[in-house]
């Protein structure tokens, strides 16, 4: 019984497994003819519009194969034409070779003569070109020639005017100088004097006096206090008197310089300068 159970179990899962696999075979034929459908229908439009395009492009050709038969007929009818041309102007050609030749004798001729004339005419050229430069170069000598000779003027005009200056201001500094290194001399000489005057006075008072060892201390150093005045004094003189020659020496430096520049010689002065020499040398 549980064999013939199962056996009609297996029966009926068989038929209906055996119903589901027909139904999907059914289903699975249905999509395949539906896409085999859509498939041809596409294929036919592609088909259709290769067709189409391929129609066109031999349509084209056609027309251009037509228009280059055109042109080359066009192009043989020129050819006969440029033949024709080549010809006449063949013999035309062979007709003027003499001509030619005697026009190209000429030509070498002419040539040789081009050849020379274009020579003449640089050389001609270059000697313009030199002459023009030479006449510049005259004209600029000429003005420098004048210019050089204006400045030679006012040149020797500033040296005399500066030699006739540099002789008066000589002679007046040298009066100035010496006068002055005269009265300091004397105002030194004078004050040396009354300093050894007032030495033997003072050794005279100080003998005659008998004074005491205190008091004589005490006019001693006085008497320093009034010489270290007096010696300040002379430094001072000494060095005024050194400043004088220092500036005379100086301005005749100067003067000698400003000769040499415009090229006039010491010499031409007529006389030495003297060159005071500082005090202690």
């Amino acid at each position: 019984e549980m064999e013939a159970k199962y056996t009609r179990k297996m029966q009926a899962l068989r038929d209906e497994l055996d119903l589901r696999r027909k139904t999907e075979i059914h289903e699975l034929e249905e999509r395949k003819n539906t896409q085999i459908s859509e498939l041809m229908g596409n294929h036919e439009g592609a088909f259709g519009a290769i067709k189409n395009y391929y129609n066109d492009i031999t349509a084209k050709n056609l027309t251009l194969i037509n228009l280059l038969k055109e042109q080359v007929e066009d192009l043989k009818k020129k050819e006969a034409v440029l033949e024709k041309e080549k010809a006449d102007v063949l013999r035309e050609n062979k007709e003027l070779t003499e001509p030619l030749q005697e026009a190209q004798e000429l030509v070498a001729e002419l040539q040789k003569k081009l050849v020379h004339y274009y020579r003449d005419k640089e050389a001609l050229m270059n000697s313009k070109a030199h002459l023009k430069v030479a006449q510049k170069e005259l004209k600029d000598l000429r003005w420098e020639h004048e210019v050089l000779e204006q400045r030679f003027s006012r040149v020797q005009e500033e040296r005399d005017d500066l030699y006739k200056n540099f002789t008066t201001a000589i002679n007046e500094v040298q009066q100035k100088t010496g006068f002055k290194n005269l009265l300091l001399e004397r105002k030194l000489h004078g004050l040396l004097t009354v300093l050894e005057q007032k030495e033997v006075e003072l050794s005279e008072v100080v003998a005659a006096s008998n004074l005491d060892p205190s008091a004589l201390s005490l006019v001693s150093h006085k008497l320093e206090d009034v010489l270290n005045s007096k010696n300040a004094t002379i430094q001072d003189l000494q060095l005024q008197l050194a400043r004088v020659c220092k500036a005379h020496n100086d301005m005749l430096q100067t003067f000698e310089a400003k000769l040499t520049a415009f090229g006039i010689p010491l010499d031409n002065l007529g006389f030495q300068p003297l060159s005071f020499p500082f005090p202690g040398q």
